[in-house]
């Protein structure tokens, strides 16, 4: 009735006029009020007044993505170049002494330091997920996945329920995985407090005599004899053994596996950024700045990085209820995996491993093992990259806290592999890949990144085969054959909505094909145990061949 109303006295006054407000030159509204004639009633001009808005409006919704466009851009770039900014501040103070030296002294330290470029800068920054967090959109994904929890829960308990009479919360399997915990402690203890003494120890008395040293090679090559003897007996076979002699079950070899790669890490950090300091200073004839404080070498076993600095950019006080966040949500992701297990991996593999391998079997348990596989990715970054590295950083007033980045918008899978887990990169860039170019003079790239995934593979695998208890380089082969091939395949020059839809689903298959392999493995050394197994048997995968006749044999977890 009031759009009648007001449509009436244009029409008797015989003019139809609109003016838009939201367009930027207005061609385009004011030639489709030209196009159309004067109506005999208001009805026409109601209709056309609508459309025009709706015209006005979807042009108004394209101008404000274009310019929320241009602003983030705008944002991001300037957050850049003050990150880097502040960041080079810091080491203000190093150019200008290194200006004081002399031309001798200058060609001397570029030598004896095998630098590709300027050194990680730390600077305080929040996690990624802290950031989005404070948005309800995002918000709702976490709460999502905790509602999931609570029907995984609740499911489990109606089905314990309806098959025993009675509510089962025993939690046996959690009490399985992480058995023959004090064993864990006291290894861990060892472990520990050898890294604390032996490194810093080692480098202390090379660092003493090297300068004034006669034979600097001799005591060089002494030195480095003794690192390597002791990572490789004390951090290197004393927990392998501990955990092939006594059986240890998987989280709790987990434990052990990888605090020994961390801590041989951070050994190998720690001397690696020390050496050359000693090396560029032998002139001075003082030890007091060649060695750092016996404190800061504590910190850093302790802090959330693998790269070794005197000082880090610290916070100003410790928020103690995010401390406890922090570490409560470690323990839901703990019983969330749990759950997942109990209700998703559990019945299934209990059942194909009773099946002979076959092609059929093999498809269909991939896809399967897709929802429980990503369910425990994004578990394992959650619960490690965001909260027990931020808990730690947190209790050490650590600023820098880009433990990770926005991996799940990468559109190729070199960028996938840098923002993944921003620590480990790190330290396989710095200390591996740009290592190895120094060696080679920059000759070599496409070597240097190849080292770069057989280690990394390595390293995955050896976790994997000692935790798990065989060899079944399932992980290693994806990372060498199917991880170096997307890497060149999917580069950064891929952009676009299609390309990150790719890497998900090449990501998600990965994660079926992982939990799918290793899963029957587990369960077919266990239904057809060998007594006497000879090297061959140990290589060979038992899954192949394993066809139980019968389920007396059916191991519970």
């Amino acid at each position: 009735m009031v759009n009648e109303g007001a449509g009436a006295p244009r029409s008797r006054r015989g003019s139809h006029k609109v003016v838009p407000s939201s367009d930027q030159d207005g061609t385009g509204a004011e030639r489709a009020t030209r196009d159309v004639p004067c109506p005999s009633n208001g009805t026409v001009e109601v209709e056309h007044i609508i459309s025009t808005k709706l015209q006005l409006k979807k042009k108004a919704e394209h101008l404000k993505a274009d310019l929320m466009r241009q602003f983030d851009t705008q944002v991001n770039e300037f957050m850049d170049s003050l990150i880097e900014e502040s960041a080079s501040l810091g080491s203000s103070h190093v150019s200008t002494v290194f200006q004081s030296l002399s031309d001798k002294e200058k060609s001397k330290l570029r030598h004896t330091q095998p630098s590709q470029g300027p050194s990680k800068q730390f600077v305080i920054r929040r996690s990624l997920l802290d950031d989005l967090f404070e948005v309800n959109h995002i918000r709702t994904i976490y709460h999502m996945f905790i509602a999931l929890l609570i029907l995984f829960i609740f499911s489990t308990l109606v089905v314990d329920f309806i098959d025993e009479g009675r509510l089962v919360l025993e939690f046996d399997l959690l009490v399985y995985a992480f058995g023959q915990f004090p064993l864990v402690v006291v290894t861990w203890m060892c472990m520990f407090l050898s890294s604390l003494v032996v490194p810093y120890v080692l480098l202390s008395v090379w660092a003493s005599v090297y300068p004034m040293s006669n034979y600097r090679a001799l005591w060089t090559v002494l030195a480095g004899s003794l690192l390597l003897l002791y990572q490789g007996l004390c951090l290197g076979f004393l927990p392998m053994y501990v955990v092939l002699k006594n059986g240890l079950p998987p989280a709790s070899c987990f434990i052990l596996i990888l605090e020994q790669v961390r801590l041989m890490m951070k050994a190998h950090s720690f001397i690696r950024e020390n050496v050359p300091r000693v090396r560029s200073l032998e002139r001075n004839k003082t030890n007091s700045v060649a060695v750092p404080q016996f404190t800061q070498y504590i910190y850093f076993l302790f802090a959330p990085t693998l790269i070794y600095r005197d000082n880090y950019p610290r916070n100003p006080c410790i928020r103690w209820g995010y401390v406890a966040t922090k570490f409560l949500q470690v323990l839901g992701c703990l019983f969330y995996a749990y759950y997942i297990f109990v209700r998703l991996c559990i019945p299934q593999f209990r059942s194909i491993s009773m099946q002979l391998f076959d092609l059929r079997a093999m498809v269909l348990c991939v896809f399967n093992s897709i929802l429980p596989g990503v369910l425990v990715l994004f578990l394992a970054f959650f619960a490690f990259l965001h909260c027990w590295l931020n808990a730690f950083a947190e209790m050490l007033r650590f600023g820098d806290r880009m433990f990770y980045k926005d991996w799940w918008n990468s559109t190729s899978f070199a960028n996938y592999y840098r923002t993944w887990n921003v620590v480990v990169h790190d330290w396989l860039y710095y200390y591996v890949y740009r290592d190895f170019l120094w060696m080679t003079q920059k000759r070599f790239r496409a070597a240097a990144m190849l080292v770069v995934f057989t280690v990394s593979a390595v390293v995955h695998e050896y976790v994997l085969a000692i935790c798990f208890g065989f060899f079944y380089p399932v992980l290693f082969c994806l990372f060498m054959c199917f991880g170096m091939a997307f890497n060149f395949v999917l580069h950064d020059r891929r952009k676009g909505p299609i390309w990150n839809v790719i890497m998900w689903t090449a990501l998600f298959l990965g994660q079926g094909v992982l939990i799918c392999l290793y899963s029957q493995e587990w369960y077919a050394r266990r239904y057809c145990s060998i007594e006497e197994p000879s090297f061959i048997d140990l290589l060979k995968p038992r899954s192949w061949t394993c066809y139980p006749q019968t389920n007396t044999a059916v191991f519970a977890h």
